[in-house]
């Protein structure tokens, strides 16, 4: 399975301790260079970009048409990471896009891409039982806590998922 990602669903999987979970689900991650540069030069995830430049499941891939990448940017208004990520993703021809924001998530699925969320990662990882309910709601607190937005469909499908299985 090929699985590109963006910023975003590491940061906070980093930030609640759970992106051992990537490797359990999906086997190898790769992120694009200018992923790896916001995951790595921003002084907020000095800790994370440690895990991240140690982590041998996260592989850092160069994107092929940085034309491509800029088309994208200047059309979409979107970051260089999210069209980084977005254009990988379609060089590699992925099976998953992970992506949080909503405008990278809609230009994803409108250029066809598979794309998931940190809340998709943690449902997946219930389903699969690499998370019991207790520890869902507490990934969500731990979210919370450090400033993850989460949106409110996916955290309303997220309790409902875990009710039904009670």
């Amino acid at each position: 399975m090929i699985v590109v990602s963006d910023t975003t669903p590491l940061i906070s999987l980093l930030k609640i301790d759970k992106v051992y979970l990537l490797e359990k689900l999906f086997g190898k991650i790769f992120i694009p260079q200018a992923v790896f540069n916001e995951l790595v030069v921003d002084k907020r995830f000095i800790k994370e970009a440690d895990i991240i430049r140690n982590n041998s499941h996260i592989e850092v891939k160069e994107v092929g048409s940085l034309e491509a990448v800029d088309i994208l940017r200047r059309a979409t208004g979107l970051d260089i990471g999210e069209s980084e990520a977005i254009v990988l993703a379609d060089e590699l021809k992925a099976d998953v896009l992970l992506m949080d924001e909503a405008k990278g998530r809609n230009v994803s699925k409108d250029l066809g891409h598979n794309v998931m969320g940190t809340i998709g990662i943690i449902m997946v990882a219930y389903e699969e039982n690499l998370l019991t309910s207790e520890d869902v709601k507490e990934c969500i607190e731990q979210l919370k806590k450090s400033g993850r937005h989460i949106g409110r469909r996916y955290y309303n499908m997220l309790l409902s998922m875990i009710d039904s299985r009670l």
